[in-house]
């Protein structure tokens, strides 16, 4: 039984508190966060102790830490958590400067712990189906790669503040995507951005629609469209053209029953956010962070993955404000 230290104890860590408790080889054993209220009631619910940052990677029975904590705290604790020996999984991003993850990556390169950046979406099982099909040759070598996604509604201008944007918070998961996807690296970004859901957005300084345009070695292309308002629900499509065929992975919808009458066809809507739509990629990324403690596996999103999205977060930023095409 693996005892992991929870760091984190809000919306994102009370999902992962449930995966861990539920998983048989692991255990939540502690909780930390500087939120009483938020730490005494996930502690109470799975039996867990609450440590302090220092007690946990003290604490030689905390076999691995789960990074679910404020964004400005991942590369501190991920640094402290290499030092310590602990393994780690921590969600996106762990930085919001290239500089600062790159020097965050060296102390976990140095130390020689296995640590695991959660881009969750590479765990959906229809997600993952595309880029299993697409290995086996099904449609021949990839050509056109597009994905969508919207959320269904804007967050607060406040919390754009301090996001790091739409690119490094929203499309990061999408960058991600395409490079799981298609199996290689861009070499080139183009993206365009309006801002027309949120005039307080724009105000913020940032933008809340947008399309990117990457082009790979092979020459394949991957279009991003993006929006932070759908009005219909969680929009999360892929399709990928080769020269043999065509994949699609649509919305996973609230449920699968269709009306239809001489009027038309009514159908469900869309999961309404990613809580609901990601819970199985939730799970499967858990199952394999534990397939990593067993020595059974290693991280397949490793901290260089997410180095590389954020990279990629960055350029199309520069390609936003210049109005370029901007290779890496």
């Amino acid at each position: 039984m693996y005892n992991i230290a929870l760091f984190g104890a809000g919306r994102i860590g009370q999902v992962h508190s449930v995966n861990i408790a539920a998983h048989p080889d692991t255990t939540l054993y502690s909780v930390i966060d500087p939120f009483a209220e938020n730490a005494d009631k996930l502690a109470t619910k799975y039996g867990a102790k609450i440590q302090t940052t220092e007690e946990a990677f003290a604490d030689k029975n905390v076999h691995a830490v789960l990074i679910a904590s404020a964004t400005d705290t991942h590369a501190e604790l991920i640094e402290l958590a290499a030092k310590a020996g602990k393994a780690i999984f921590c969600e996106k991003p762990v930085h919001l400067d290239i500089e600062r993850v790159r020097q965050c990556l060296k102390t976990v390169e140095e130390n020689h712990v296995p640590l695991f950046v959660a881009f969750n979406r590479r765990y959906d099982p229809q997600f993952r189906r595309v880029r299993e099909l697409l290995s086996a040759g099904n449609i021949g070598k990839a050509e056109s790669l597009l994905i969508t996604s919207r959320d269904p509604s804007p967050p607060p201008a406040e919390y754009v503040k301090v996001s790091g944007g739409m690119f490094r918070d929203m499309t990061i998961h999408d960058f991600d995507m395409a490079r799981f996807i298609m199996g290689e690296d861009p070499v080139s970004v183009f993206a365009q951005g309006s801002n027309l859901v949120d005039p307080a957005i724009g105000a913020a300084g940032d933008i809340d629609t947008a399309f990117i345009v990457m082009k790979f070695p092979s020459g394949a292309l991957a279009t991003i469209s993006n929006t932070r308002r759908s009005g219909y629900g969680y929009d999360q499509r892929i399709e990928l053209h080769g020269e043999k065929g065509l994949l699609t992975a649509n919305n996973i919808k609230e449920n699968a029953v269709e009306q239809w009458n001489e009027t038309g066809c009514t159908a469900a809507k869309p999961e309404h956010f990613f809580l609901q739509r990601y819970d199985a990629a939730y799970k499967a990324e858990w199952a394999h962070f534990v397939d990593v403690l067993a020595g059974k596996a290693t991280p397949e999103c490793s901290g260089y993955d997410g180095e590389f999205a954020l990279l990629m977060a960055d350029k199309a930023l520069e390609s936003l404000q210049t109005g370029k095409e901007v290779k890496f």
